[in-house]
């Protein structure tokens, strides 16, 4: 399908913002509601449908995502992103969803389990250790709050801090969490505790649908580190892959995208991606983007970190942007990216659209 929709520069101008979550006065990321011929919204699921009527190349402006303290994850991790107030200092860190103590290391501005002294040394006691936590128990009347956002132009969605691996680390500490994916005594129990904690996610995204209009879920499951993935491809297809398939064709059933959130170079990985299903990952720069976009742009959209500096000239943020159009254009309505954007320079990202929006209209 072409795009006929003329581009008209009116398009670029803009008397408000997007609906938001509430957000820390120091650091704003308001997105500008310009005068789009469709919503971000809608035109971020033509993208992901690859039919080839997108009308310009998005960006993760153009999505809106939701980290509500209902899932106390969120208050543990200090990750807190819905419509209710900023979380204090003193509110950082404490309990997650299993009981797990987290503390708030303000140096860096994350939490972290408290170290020492791991619930779980064994993973095969998990069963006698662990205890799930009731899901309808939460406190879904508090999460309504959130329910304005649901008038969002942007694509809606709602992240779950802790996924499967990450999990597994906040029960057992890193290195006997690393262990028990290797060690054939342990490997059964770890899938059974994957398995449960699949159906655990899967509630919480039917409870979340019935306050919120979500198009995306995001499951945030590090994989890796600066050099290399914490485990093989043979071991994540094993381990890992079913159980995150089992949320993704949940997600998909409901009409939802899923979204992997995995820092690391974690790009042997991809492969496992594919057999789960996801439709998203935004890289870190330490990958091979290119390469992935080449080999997988067909069945996952990648995100890229453009390289721009917030100090850049207007001449340079103009180029910059049309050399990422030029760059991706000729193969976009097959293997779409996003680019992955917080607080880019105005220049550069209205000529971003301006420029994709020409080039998708004469391609």
């Amino acid at each position: 399908m072409q795009n006929r929709i003329l581009f008209d520069e009116n398009e670029l101008e803009y008397t408000e913002y997007h609906i938001n979550v509430t957000m820390d006065p120091a650091r704003p990321m308001n997105a500008p509601d310009y005068h789009t011929p469709i919503t971000p919204k809608e035109n971020l699921k033509r993208v992901f449908k690859r039919d080839g009527s997108a009308l310009w190349m998005p960006t993760t402006s153009d999505t809106l995502m939701v980290e509500s303290r209902t899932n106390i994850d969120h208050i543990a991790r200090a990750e807190i992103r819905d419509l209710g107030p900023l979380q204090k200092l003193e509110e950082k860190g404490g309990p997650d969803l299993f009981g797990i103590q987290w503390v708030f290391v303000p140096e860096v501005g994350g939490s972290m389990v408290k170290p020492g002294s791991p619930v779980l040394e064994d993973a095969n006691d998990w069963e006698e250790v662990i205890t799930f936590p009731d899901v309808d128990a939460l406190d879904w009347e508090g999460c309504k709050i959130n329910a304005p956002l649901n008038a969002s132009k942007r694509l809606l969605g709602v992240t779950f801090q802790n996924g499967l691996f990450e999990r597994l680390i906040s029960f057992m500490d890193f290195e006997n969490a690393a262990m028990a994916m290797i060690d054939e005594d342990q490997q059964d129990a770890v899938k059974r505790l994957f398995d449960k904690l699949a159906d655990m996610y899967n509630r919480m995204i039917d409870k979340y649908l019935e306050i919120l209009d979500l198009d995306i879920v995001c499951l945030h499951d590090d994989w890796g580190s600066q050099r290399a993935p914490f485990f093989s491809l043979d071991t994540c297809m094993e381990m890992v892959a079913p159980y995150l398939k089992k949320v993704a064709d949940h997600c998909h059933e409901k009409g939802l995208l899923f979204h992997q959130h995995s820092c690391g170079k974690n790009e042997p990985l991809v492969p496992a991606m594919v057999y789960a299903g996801v439709d998203m990952w935004l890289p870190q720069t330490m990958n091979d983007v290119d390469m992935l976009v080449d080999k997988y742009g067909d069945k996952i959209i990648f995100g890229v970190t453009p390289d721009i500096s917030p100090e850049a000239s207007i001449e340079e943020q103009e180029q910059a942007a049309k050399a990422l159009v030029e760059k991706y254009g000729p193969e976009f309505m097959e293997k779409p990216v996003i680019f992955f954007l917080r607080m880019a320079p105005k220049v550069f990202a209205e000529t971003l659209y301006k420029e994709s929006r020409l080039y998708l209209l004469n391609s």
